[in-house]
């Protein structure tokens, strides 16, 4: 996690790593794999990934990150105008200047297709996940393979979007300790997000990060999940843990992850280092245009409000949100991260992203009465 991450180093053993990427109605995914047959081993570090395919040429690195503030923004749209997003995404994940990599991803574009003929959902339904992991691949590997699947499993599912994913968390976490082939030192930040109609509920846990583009601006839609962070900090003293340097308890970047189990000790004691996301819920509207969901080792050298820039420059460009996940990871390695990259850019319509008009401002100068005495003492003495 980040550059010199809090966790133990993983043995240079080589695993290939998994992600996945299911679009309409086909299923796609990075490598074939056979899931029932696939043995998981402990502690593996994965395969060194070969050079980025296909990047784009950026002309971002020596640009002014530019502050877009509210400038020509829209009116609001209204809430209930039955708009229904149409969703598509792209990805790009890369090992960038680290040894191993230990990040994993999903994405699933077409939930309900995904799931089967038995799921009652509603449409569009998508579902996207980041997982960064540390001390090996093992715990990023099951959260990719488990965590949606714990989230429709749950019985709260249908009624209580919100409980079923927190449960499934917790469920992940569990499982992820009593996996007797799994690396108990292996842990994993998990982001997610789950779109259901218009709903988009998003759920973090460590300090990957979620963006949404709303007509050029940069909306954070999760915390980082570090543990100088005044809320962390406060939450892991109250349970007995410390902060050396900005880890915890010496070991750790990050303040919430799953697995972690030669941390957090027994199941059921209170951890300094917690498996629960923090969620936010919202309604989707024709103002947002995309979401971006990356580890940090995209954050780390690039502010929210830039990658959103950079990408609606690009959409507006050619349109393709594969080609501006390229972007964002070659921009970043351009940035001299010093980690693995993982970026997700999901579109909600299929049409790129309007332009912006930018008012002129007005505005008339004038100068107070105090400012016209003085100047008036001024010129009476010439």
């Amino acid at each position: 996690m980040g550059c010199g991450g809090g966790s133990m180093a993983p043995p240079p053993t080589d695993v290939s790593p998994h992600a996945t990427k299911l679009e309409g109605p086909t299923f796609n995914s990075m490598e074939d794999e056979n899931e029932n047959e696939e043995k998981i081993t402990a502690a593996k570090p994965p395969r060194n990934l070969s050079a980025m395919r296909h990047c784009t040429s950026s002309a971002w690195l020596h640009e002014r990150e530019p502050d877009m503030g509210a400038v020509g923004l829209l009116p609001p749209s209204n809430e209930n105008s039955g708009f229904l997003p149409l969703l598509r995404s792209g990805s790009c994940s890369e090992k960038g200047p680290k040894q191993f990599m230990e990040d994993e991803f999903i994405c699933v574009d077409n939930l309900p297709h995904y799931l089967g003929s038995a799921a009652d959902l509603p449409c569009p339904g998508a579902f996207y996940g980041v997982f960064d992991g540390h001390g090996g691949l093992d715990a990023a590997s099951f959260a990719r393979k488990n965590i949606l699947k714990f989230i429709v499993e749950d019985s709260n599912f249908a009624t209580g979007m919100k409980k079923a994913v927190k449960s499934a968390f917790v469920k992940a976490d569990h499982a992820l300790a009593d996996a007797k082939s799994l690396d108990s030192s292996s842990g994993t930040t998990a982001l997610t997000a789950l779109i259901l109609g218009r709903t988009m509920l998003i759920a973090n846990a460590g300090d990957s990060r979620a963006v949404l583009g709303k007509r050029g601006r940069a909306i954070e839609l999760s915390k980082d999940h570090k543990p100088n962070c005044t809320s962390e900090r406060l939450r892991i003293e109250k349970l007995g843990g410390v902060i050396y340097d900005g880890y915890l308890n010496g070991q750790l970047s990050v303040a919430r992850a799953l697995g972690d189990w030669h941390i957090k000790g027994s199941k059921g004691s209170k951890s300094p280092l917690s498996s629960e996301p923090e969620l936010e819920e919202m309604l989707l509207t024709e103002e947002d245009e995309y979401l971006i969901m990356g580890c940090d080792g995209l954050w780390d050298v690039m502010s929210s409000q830039c990658a959103v820039t950079m990408v609606r420059k690009e959409l507006m460009q050619h349109n393709d949100p594969e080609r501006c996940s390229r972007a964002l990871v070659k921009e970043a390695l351009q940035r001299n991260t010093c980690d693995n990259l993982t970026v997700l850019v999901v579109c909600f319509s299929p049409d790129p992203p309007p332009r912006i008009e930018i008012p002129r401002s007005y505005k008339r100068r004038s100068i107070s009465a105090e400012g016209l005495d003085l100047l008036k003492g001024v010129l009476n003495n010439i």
